[in-house]
């Protein structure tokens, strides 16, 4: 099984990314982890990529590419895998392709979890943290005893900048502009499934997984 997971900040993604590689016994590749490795170890393309992130700049489609390449011509990507996180443009998901093709493989699914953006306000914003110990907190799917204090320690809680709610919107701005055009140039390729995610997560993973099995 060779899967695209797709979904906006708040859909649940990670939760349910978990899921889909416990299922099927299939490793999760996110850019992020792969970035990290190579930056770790410093390989070829690691130093590639560390030559723009030390300007601020964005790393290239190109090496992107290469590097996610690179990852699923891993041992452990023979039977399958997840990627989380690519493509995130069209140009990507091309290249994909043609990289895929190259190693005679190609996508089962692409998994887009859909929630409404009014949902993924609420939910992204809701988050609070504790200033003392850390805990964490949602003012709607798990407040505290008490407004603004901490159960644990009777700290300060607080909203961190990036859960405000001017931020989320841009976040969530910016991923709608970005993979709307991802989401039609799958549903054109027939490998597009959209997921209700607005459920409760044990409803979401089970649909999921429904919905895997018919494209095995």
């Amino acid at each position: 099984m060779r899967i695209v997971l797709l979904g906006p900040p708040g859909a649940g993604k990670g939760t349910q990314a978990a899921n889909i590689i416990e299922t099927y016994k299939v490793p999760h590749i996110s850019t992020g982890d792969i970035f990290r490795k190579n930056l770790k170890d410093g390989t070829p393309l690691g130093k590639k990529a560390k030559e723009y992130m030390d300007q601020g700049l964005l790393v290239p489609d190109e090496l992107v590419v290469d590097l996610v390449k690179d990852r699923l011509t891993k041992d452990d990507c023979k039977s399958g895998f997840m990627l989380d996180g690519f493509p995130r443009t069209v140009f990507q998901a091309e290249a994909l392709e043609v990289e895929l093709s190259k190693m005679d493989m190609k996508l089962s699914v692409v998994v887009n979890i859909e929630v409404k953006a009014d949902l993924l306000l609420k939910r992204l914003t809701g988050r609070r943290i504790c200033k003392s110990c850390g805990a964490t907190y949602h003012v709607y799917f798990n407040p505290s005893k008490v407004d603004k204090v901490c159960d644990l320690c009777g700290g300060e809680l607080y909203q961190r900048d990036d859960d405000k709610e001017e931020t989320v919107k841009k976040r969530l701005e910016v991923y709608e502009e970005q993979t709307q055009p991802l989401i039609d140039y799958y549903k054109e390729k027939n490998l597009l499934v959209n997921i209700d995610g607005e459920g409760e997560i044990d409803k979401v993973s089970n649909d999921i997984i429904e919905s895997l099995k018919e494209r095995k």
